[in-house]
């Protein structure tokens, strides 16, 4: 009874007879109705973006304007998801292993005969049903890394940049100049610029970016920088050359020099400035042979040095 189509009464749009399927399709866009439209699966940004500029003090003394469209001006969720993804996999060692019913230890001879004891029936002990035995289909080495078009891993880290500014959790420094390796003048810095506020019971309390997890991005690597961040907990400092999605979007704030984002405004034209500015590489020395490659060396340079005498000698 439960299975046959009731019949509605005729007349209007209605139809005659209604059928558990449909009764299912309905139930299902009434679901989807309650939860509202869905969102989009590009979403795209136009209008500009307003970030602060501090200096090591903590004082803002400017703003900077961003156009979204130098960082793609859009947004992908499932981009970006899928190049976490792909870098948490490329992380994992894949070095687990776990021994197989052939390879544990023990005899392969059946426990007992087959009828006549009351036991149930049984076979060799390296069976993953004994204790002792073999790991039935477990783990062996293997490697989970794979890669993404380029294009699109590329894309990913422009959205997640763009992400931080949208969401107000990006901060631009004017300059992040350390003389020496000292933990405490970066803490000094973190300390200083304050993010917003938090309730506790004594009241409203600021909330500093040395309270929070926090990605340092230098224009390129700075040694004294790094050394001096490198012991604090939940700080990275890394050259914005080598932002990926997953490294931008795991820390929840994004400090930037002002020279380390005129780089991600335009990686072009700041490489080109870094190639000029850079000192020229220093000469390699002359490398010395001796014993026999000393004697091929010579004897090459003699016949080269022949045949350029009979090259330059007047044809009679």
């Amino acid at each position: 009874m439960a299975d046959q189509p009731t019949t509605a009464p005729a007349g209007g749009d209605k139809p005659a007879v209604i059928t558990r399927a449909m009764l299912k399709r309905k139930r299902k866009e009434n679901a989807r109705a309650k939860k509202g439209p869905r969102s989009p699966a590009v979403v795209e940004y136009a209008d500009p973006i307003t970030v602060p500029v501090h200096n090591k003090a903590g004082q803002e003394v400017g703003t900077v304007t961003v156009d979204p469209k130098e960082f793609g001006g859009k947004i992908s969720k499932q981009l970006m998801h899928d190049a976490v993804i792909m870098y948490r996999a490329n992380q994992r060692a894949g070095t687990h292993s776990t021994l197989r019913r052939g390879e544990v230890a023990g005899s392969t001879k059946k426990i007992f005969r087959q009828k006549g004891t009351g036991n149930a029936r049984a076979g060799t002990k390296r069976t993953n049903k004994r204790r002792g035995g073999g790991t039935a289909k477990g783990p062996k080495p293997r490697d989970y890394s794979y890669s993404m078009p380029k294009k699109a891993v590329r894309a990913a880290t422009r959205m997640a940049i763009l992400s931080k500014f949208l969401d107000k959790e990006a901060v631009i420094l004017d300059e992040l100049a350390i003389a020496a390796p000292k933990t405490k003048e970066v803490t000094a810095v973190l300390k200083a610029i304050k993010v917003g506020t938090k309730a506790t019971e004594a009241g409203e309390k600021p909330v500093t970016l040395a309270d929070q997890t926090v990605l340092i991005g230098t224009e390129q690597l700075d040694q004294n920088v790094y050394r001096s961040a490198r012991n604090i907990e939940g700080v990275k400092v890394l050259p914005v050359g080598e932002f990926n999605c997953y490294r931008v979007l795991r820390h929840k704030r994004l400090l930037l020099t002002k020279a380390a984002f005129e780089y991600l405004r335009d990686p072009e034209a700041a490489r080109e400035r870094l190639a000029a500015a850079a000192p020229p590489k220093p000469e390699k020395p002359a490398i010395v042979r001796r014993g026999r490659a000393a004697r091929i060396i010579k004897r090459k340079a003699a016949l080269a040095a022949a045949k350029a005498d009979g090259a330059a000698a007047p044809a009679k």
